[in-house]
């Protein structure tokens, strides 16, 4: 049986380079990269995030204005899930009509810079992107997404 390459690398730590030997399994569930990507890692989260990153307050339509293409129901969702997370802070205000407002909260605020990071590189690899999107419609199109390559796997 063929084992898998245990992905550990070493990297600059605090000033000092730690040793392959100190370094997790980046293949590890508890590895952190992967933790995040699974609090943060789905279609909307980042996005609304960024929208609320902009500016330190904003209402749930200003939200949905903002982005045009999340229906209600997922932007509630969406909200929902970072009000559960910490990452932000629902404000109810008693009036007629009702009004809500939601903020980052300080753990929220720890996600703006590399959420901004992550924006700012997309909008310089636009062409990068696009070639992936474009490849993976091609796929779908020719019936080639989910077909053998005609590789075989070794186990």
């Amino acid at each position: 049986m063929h084992e898998q390459p245990r992905l550990w690398r070493s990297s600059f730590v605090r000033g000092s380079v730690m040793s392959a030997d100190a370094q997790p399994d980046v293949l590890d569930v508890r590895f952190p990269t992967r933790r995040i990507l699974a609090i943060i890692g789905d279609k909307w989260t980042t996005v609304v995030l960024y929208c609320l990153s902009i500016r330190e307050r904003r209402r749930f339509n200003e939200l949905q204005k903002q982005i045009p293409d999340i229906s209600k129901k997922m932007l509630i969702q969406t909200l929902r899930n970072l009000e559960r997370d910490g990452l932000l802070e629902r404000t109810v205000y008693q009036q007629v009509p009702p009004k809500t407002e939601y903020r980052l909260t300080d753990n929220g605020h720890k996600l703006r810079e590399p959420i901004a990071w992550l924006c700012q590189w997309g909008m310089n690899n636009r062409e990068f992107i696009d070639g992936i999107i474009e490849a993976r419609a091609r796929a779908v199109l020719t019936g080639y997404a989910h077909k053998s390559t005609g590789y075989a796997h070794k186990s």
